[in-house]
């Protein structure tokens, strides 16, 4: 491994996006590679076995690009199949834990909701790891099954049919001062959801730590990349979509190579 080397990130689909955007803000130098397996999106519904041999396969597949560290931008994956995947020689970051090491410090935080696929919400990883930093605090899970496809599929239904109002109003989510966006997809509805609670909840999501608890381990073992080379970010996902190439010009709207890469044959 050296500091010119990639950092890997994966996904089901589109909403590791918000990851490697985050990402490419923090860390401007750093080349990416992504893989979105669209192939097998929504993680959140597969089990836990199945989620976890995806997560091998595609780690394998960004060792082989000589990733020097790799970003599971899936909580679902982060919840159910981190312990198989951190036993590589190579950086293994999750969108989870940047997440309870903001809240650990933040004392005005009393009773956090949590939203998110049905893998990660049945897991219980987000309260259990709370709890282990902040015993005081009050965490209300909510599974939003629907809301990773819609978002994937760019479904208009998901804003006109108050899909996303329907899961807000649900009653464990009555009286947060918080809410834990437990799903890399979600970030692309934060402004409905801060819209739903007039801006009064603290809306918490990976993207916003991600890219400082990545750099500060990447100093750490001396492979920050200091070179402004100009390289370009590789995308691959596992079945071609349009909407995925829309929406990663929506992100990196410079020039990026994307290609089809079936790595489950």
């Amino acid at each position: 491994m050296n500091a010119e080397d990639p950092i890997g990130i994966f996904d089901s689909g589109i909403g590791g996006l918000t990851v490697a955007h985050a990402i490419n803000k923090i860390l401007p130098y750093e080349k990416i590679v992504y893989f979105g397996d669209t192939q097998h999106l929504p993680y959140g519904n597969k089990s836990i076995n199945k989620i976890t041999q995806y997560s091998i396969k595609i780690v394998d597949f960004l060792l082989k690009q000589k990733c020097k560290a790799i970003i599971i931008a899936c909580n679902s994956a982060s919840a159910v199949a981190y312990q198989e995947i951190v036993k590589n020689k190579v950086p293994i970051f999750d969108v989870i834990k940047p997440v309870i090491h903001y809240i650990s410090s933040q004392k005005h935080i009393q009773h956090i909701g949590v939203i998110g696929t049905n893998a990660t919400i049945s897991s219980g990883v987000y309260k259990d790891y709370i709890h282990a930093v902040r015993k005081d605090v009050k965490v209300s899970s909510l599974a939003t099954p629907l809301l990773a496809s819609l978002i994937e599929e760019d479904d208009r239904k998901l804003y006109q049919k108050g899909i996303i109002e329907a899961y807000l109003e649900n009653n464990k989510l009555k009286n947060i001062d918080s809410l834990i966006l437990g799903c890399t997809h979600y970030p692309l509805i934060e402004t409905q959801i801060n819209e739903f609670y007039n801006k009064k909840v603290e809306i918490i999501s990976a993207i916003k730590y991600i890219g400082h608890s990545v750099k500060k381990v990447l100093e750490k073992n001396n492979l920050l990349n200091q070179k402004n080379s100009k390289h370009k970010h590789h995308f691959y996902v596992s079945d071609y979509t349009t909407n995925f190439q829309k929406k990663t010009k929506l992100f990196f709207p410079k020039s990026i190579i994307l290609e089809q890469e079936n790595i489950f044959s």
